[in-house]
């Protein structure tokens, strides 16, 4: 840990945080900062209060030691509110935290060495983070085949939002140890949903679901039928997290399919356009209400050295 550790953790009541500019910035201040007075009237007398619209983004970013420079430059271009990054790849000390936070961004991070990982950022004040779940110690999220702790899921509080972050197990084969593992953390990621969340609150479940929800997120129906990350047990885990209450709403506005998250390195997926839907943005009723718009931005994939996976990047206001 670096000697200015404040920097090292998400924000908390009555604590500073040095920015852009190497200014001291309350969080206090900068919440009164960014809302008008609730209480202000309007032209007719009454109270009413309009957030802004917030911005949250998932992406995949493959880790974000090795794609910095992209994902500097993207925070810059969509400047979301909030970025849910899975595989960062990266123990908590080995984060870029200072670019990060002087981009205007607070982190609250669940890193592990070499593989998996996942990150919150977001401009707002990110509280009640819990990494794993339910704050499992360390976040024993799962077990990999050396039997170190995987870290793949974190849980905060931004605004009026319920964020869960997860980066569900890829499974290797259907049939394969880690395939089995997979539909059980699935299990286990609707059940911490479940018990810990109310649908009746603003709830985003995002991340890498390595699922399909159906063939419209695939390319080739016919070739990818019953493999991994397409099978039928898989897709009926998906289904049943959000049975919890849960609705996949990049479907709100995109009822076609065609539409892609990830694309396959090894085989120039992306130049093919033959990729899959595998990163979704999960809402309760009421965060699902208030949604305005999803949309991929494929022009993150495009370029050099970019990550496997696109962001999906959802509009609440």
């Amino acid at each position: 840990m670096a000697a200015d550790s404040h920097r090292h953790t998400p924000w908390t009541h009555g604590a500073t945080l040095t920015v852009a500019g190497n200014a001291e910035f309350s969080p206090n201040n900068a919440l009164r900062a960014r809302r008008p007075d609730q209480n202000a009237h309007n032209h007719r007398g009454q109270h009413r209060y309009h957030p802004p619209p917030m911005r949250s983004a998932t992406w995949n970013v493959n880790s974000v030691r090795a794609r910095l420079p992209r994902v500097l430059d993207w925070l810059e271009r969509a400047k979301p509110d909030i970025v849910a990054l899975q595989e960062i790849k990266c123990l908590d000390d080995q984060f870029p935290w200072e670019p990060i936070q002087d981009a205007g961004y607070n982190c609250a991070v669940h890193g592990q060495k070499t593989y998996n990982g996942v990150a919150i950022l977001a401009r707002r004040r990110i509280e009640d983070v819990v990494r794993g779940f339910d704050g499992d110690g360390e976040g024993v999220d799962g077990v990999d085949e050396g039997g170190a702790n995987e870290a793949r899921v974190i849980s905060a509080t931004v605004e009026d939002v319920c964020l869960v972050n997860a980066y569900v197990i890829n499974g290797m084969e259907v049939g394969h140890p880690r395939w089995h593992d997979k539909l059980a953390f699935l299990a286990k990621l609707k059940d911490f949903v479940s018990r810990r969340f109310d649908m009746g609150e603003k709830v985003v479940v995002l991340g890498d679901f390595n699922v399909t929800f159906d063939d419209l997120d695939v390319h080739d129906p016919d070739l990818w039928r019953e493999k991994i990350l397409c099978s039928t047990p898989e897709r009926a885990a998906l289904r049943d997290l959000c049975s919890a209450g849960l609705a996949d709403a990049f479907r709100k506005f995109h009822a076609e399919g065609g539409h892609y998250t990830w694309w396959d390195f090894r085989t120039r997926g992306f130049q093919r356009k033959a990729g899959l839907r595998i990163d979704h943005i999960l809402m309760s009723p009421a965060a699902l209400s208030a949604c305005t718009a999803v949309e991929i931005d494929l022009a993150a994939r495009d370029g050099d050295k970019p990550s496997d996976h696109a962001p999906v990047v959802a509009t609440l206001g």
